[in-house]
């Protein structure tokens, strides 16, 4: 089976050496970066990166490669054979990257690979949502799940409503599911995108689409009764674990507005 795992980068750095791992370019940059697809090729949304984020490459994925085993990930998380400790440098790290080999027996027992879960402990997924970001999306896209997908809508509010979610838009799947879920994701967002007024939206809240896909994986995933594994996620990049927790506390105190 050909697999082609997706690694967003809007820069050029140090990619994962298994071959089944197809660097693809995102933004506005003019500069190519060697070895590097660009989702602004073929058929493709590349000009709406600014509010989709890593989306652009998973329409690309989506509309153009046939590879058999598709998925996206990011040029600073990447899928872990097992976990590494914060303290492990970087470079090492790369030991415990997600091989073709680990990949196919995984996928010969489940349907798609997905992130350890992230647990919000003190709040609800829409809670933390609503503490980082203009909540008018989701709004937005629980009427239309009302009014196109309506077997979606309790397990829409039952998402929302629990304290731990698969986030960071990362995946592996067959073709089949993977297209499957970017058919669904794409016309739910375009519909959310065509009613919700962004204009007045900072740089980093204008990302809304992105923000919102994040939590309707797990809906789509638990509709369609995909049988998943969950994996450790790599950071690539150093982490300012201090300045992170700080920020997510201010929210939560209201210290921070959403602009």
């Amino acid at each position: 089976m050909k697999k082609s795992i997706f690694v967003v980068s809007h820069k050029n750095v140090a990619m994962p050496q298994d071959d089944m791992y197809i660097p693809i370019q995102v933004g506005q940059k003019n500069e190519d970066f060697p070895g590097y697809i660009r989702d602004n090729t073929g058929e493709n949304i590349a000009s709406k990166n600014p509010n989709y984020c890593e989306l652009t490459a998973q329409y690309w994925a989506w509309k153009n490669s046939k590879a058999d085993i598709k998925g996206l990930v990011h040029y600073r998380r990447l899928f872990g054979k097992q976990s590494s400790g914060i303290f492990t440098p970087i470079a090492t790290r790369y030991k415990y990257v997600l091989n073709s080999e680990t990949l196919e027996e995984l996928l010969s027992e489940y349907d798609m690979v997905v992130p350890k879960a992230h647990n919000y402990y003190i709040e609800t997924a829409y809670g933390h949502y609503r503490h980082a970001h203009h909540t008018e999306g989701l709004k937005i896209t629980r009427d239309i799940l009302k009014s196109d997908y309506p077997s979606y809508l309790k397990k829409y509010d039952e998402v929302l409503n629990r304290r731990r979610s698969h986030l960071l838009n990362m995946m592996i799947t067959r073709k089949e599911i993977f297209d499957s879920y970017s058919e669904w994701l794409f016309d739910v967002l375009g519909k959310v995108e065509g009613r919700l007024d962004i204009s007045n939206y900072s740089v980093s809240e204008a990302r809304v689409f992105g923000y919102i896909s994040e939590l309707l994986l797990d809906v789509w995933i638990e509709c369609n009764s995909i049988n998943y594994v969950e994996l450790p996620v790599l950071y690539m990049e150093k982490q300012n674990y201090f300045k992170r927790y700080a920020t997510s506390f201010a929210r939560k105190l209201g210290l921070l507005k959403v602009r």
